[in-house]
C-alpha cells in the first residue's frame, strides 16, 4: 500500500501528487534521503521544507559522487533561508518513531 513514485527529477513534488498525498495522511515530517545528495536529497528536502514540512536528512543517508555533493547539500539544508529553519541534519540512529 506504500506509494512508489516514477522517476520524477530530482524533486519529487513536481509533477506528482507527493504533497497532497503526505498532507491528506497528516504527515508533517519527511525523511529525506537518497543515492544522490546533490538531486533528490537536496531538491526533494528544499521543496518539502520550502512548503512547511519538517525535514530529516540522516546524513549517513544520503551518498555522491564523491564528497563535495554530500557536503554541499548537508551545508545548502542547513544555512538556507526559508529551509534551515524547516531541516534537521541527523544520523539514523537518533531517528525515533
Amino acid at each position: 500500500g506504500e506509494q512508489v513514485l516514477p522517476p520524477l527529477g530530482p524533486d519529487k513534488f513536481i509533477n506528482s501528487d507527493l504533497e497532497k498525498t503526505l498532507k491528506d495522511k497528516g504527515i508533517k515530517t519527511v525523511v529525506a534521503m537518497g543515492t544522490q545528495a546533490q538531486t533528490s536529497v537536496l531538491h526533494t528536502g528544499s521543496t518539502a521544507a520550502l512548503k512547511g514540512f519538517k525535514v530529516i536528512v540522516p546524513v549517513d543517508g544520503m551518498s555522491g559522487d564523491n564528497v563535495f555533493p554530500e557536503l554541499y547539500t548537508a551545508w545548502h539544508l542547513s544555512t538556507a533561508a526559508r529551509i534551515s529553519s524547516n531541516v534537521t541534519l541527523t544520523k539514523f540512529e537518533m531517528i525515533g518513531f
